[in-house]
């Protein structure tokens, strides 16, 4: 059931994980594979999926009735 890490850098990388994160080198060692494979779970759904959450937060904002024109994006670069 148990490996070694042989590799200096990766056992370097994880004791800092664990010295930061204030855990054992298991749970560091664990959760950092939770959490990538959490990352690959997530990259699964369309992105459409994963952005939907910010189209809503967007589109909840109330309508200013300000018009965003050439001369509104001009004055934003100062290319007034």
């Amino acid at each position: 059931m148990a490996f070694h890490i042989r590799d200096p850098r990766t056992d370097k990388a994880v004791r800092q994980l664990a010295a930061r994160k204030g855990v054992s080198m298991t749970e560091a060692v664990r959760g950092a594979v939770e959490s990538e494979l959490a990352k690959l779970e997530e990259d699964k759904r369309p992105m459409i999926e994963r952005i939907r959450d910010i189209q809503e937060r967007v589109a909840a904002y109330p309508k200013t009735g300000l018009k965003a024109d050439k001369a509104f994006y001009d004055w934003l670069s100062g290319d007034e």
